[in-house]
């Protein structure tokens, strides 16, 4: 069976390119042990594109970035820096990595898996941030997955 951006879910606010470099950073990401959630609201409001979680507790956001447009518009990836121990943009391969910001590591991605092109500095987290966020992503995810479970109930929960 073959796989296409048009066969990944879309909840409207994502590009085809987008959702099929979420799929392929997302593989990447469990096959180094890491579970993630997408579209998560972190604590200064913002919505993180991933937000993985590590058996160690590390965490790392990876902003999605699907054009130069994308990347030029978005001016709020700093902030996601004290939200997380290693931050990354992931790209597709038909953007050119030297455009993106040194700040963060980099990762280039399609719909079957991704490469990690260059690592993010590790920044560790306070303990009491990591804790919360890390409370905040257990529940998002049961949330998430009640919501599968019961369709019908609200829980309130991002």
């Amino acid at each position: 069976m073959s796989l296409s951006a048009a066969d990944l879910p879309v909840d409207g606010r994502q590009s085809p390119t987008a959702l099929a470099v979420a799929r392929g950073t997302a593989r990447m990401l469990a096959g180094m042990g890491f579970t993630m959630l997408a579209e998560l609201t972190l604590a200064s409001g913002r919505r993180a594109d991933l937000v993985a979680l590590g058996a160690d507790g590390t965490i790392w956001i990876v902003e999605i970035k699907s054009s130069l447009a994308d990347l030029r518009a978005d001016s709020k990836w700093p902030d996601y820096r004290r939200h997380c121990d290693r931050l990354y943009f992931a790209i597709p391969s038909t953007m050119p990595p030297e455009v993106m910001p040194a700040e963060a590591g980099l990762i280039i991605a399609d719909a079957y898996g991704a490469a990690i092109l260059r690592d993010s500095d590790d920044h560790r987290m306070p303990p009491a941030t990591r804790r919360a966020l890390t409370l905040h992503f257990a529940r998002a995810a049961a949330a998430r997955l009640h919501g599968l479970f019961d369709p019908g109930a609200t829980a309130g929960i991002d």
